[in-house]
């Protein structure tokens, strides 16, 4: 007798405007709320500063500006996902991507993620693994968490934790 596994993945849903994101749970950390944020002199218009978590300095992104949306006030929903990003084979790097607001954990299996659409999207095709299929006709994008940001940005992030 042999025992079939099934294979699914969960996947951490947010918006950001009027668009749904999700991210592999196995990249977030936690959610926080939004503290008080420290802005870094001469940094990216899509930093918004860092935070102390817990006695690190953790950078913040404004996920809003990253995907050229326009920034806006932080209301109660606002909220700090914690990722873990993979710089290369050995290193990872905690970053903060503030998000409107997080919605839930979905299962996605893997036949139901259909790749991303090449034409007409706004956002970059090597950022989005594919569109997870969550319902009739319902689809939201996920994402590479660990290409959303280059290699010149996670150093920039990695020299503001010091």
């Amino acid at each position: 007798m042999s025992i079939e596994t099934i294979s699914t993945n969960a996947y951490l849903t947010y918006q950001l405007a009027e668009d749904y994101f999700s991210v592999n749970v196995g990249k977030v950390v936690e959610i926080v709320e939004v503290p008080k944020i420290t802005k870094v002199p001469q940094s990216p218009d899509y930093m918004s500063g860092v935070i102390n978590l817990r006695g690190s300095v953790l950078p913040v992104v404004d996920t809003r500006i990253k995907f050229g949306f326009p920034s806006k006030e932080n209301d109660l929903d606002t909220c700090i996902v914690v990722l873990e990003i993979t710089i290369n084979e050995t290193d990872q790097i905690l970053v903060g991507a503030l998000v409107d607001k997080v919605l839930d954990v979905l299962e996605i299996e893997p036949e139901k993620i259909n790749p991303s659409p090449s034409l007409g999207s706004k956002y970059k095709s090597e950022f989005i693994i594919g569109m997870g299929e969550i319902g009739e006709g319902d689809f939201i994008m996920i994402l590479d968490i660990d290409k959303v940001f280059s290699t010149e940005e996670l150093s920039i992030l990695t020299e503001t934790k010091k």
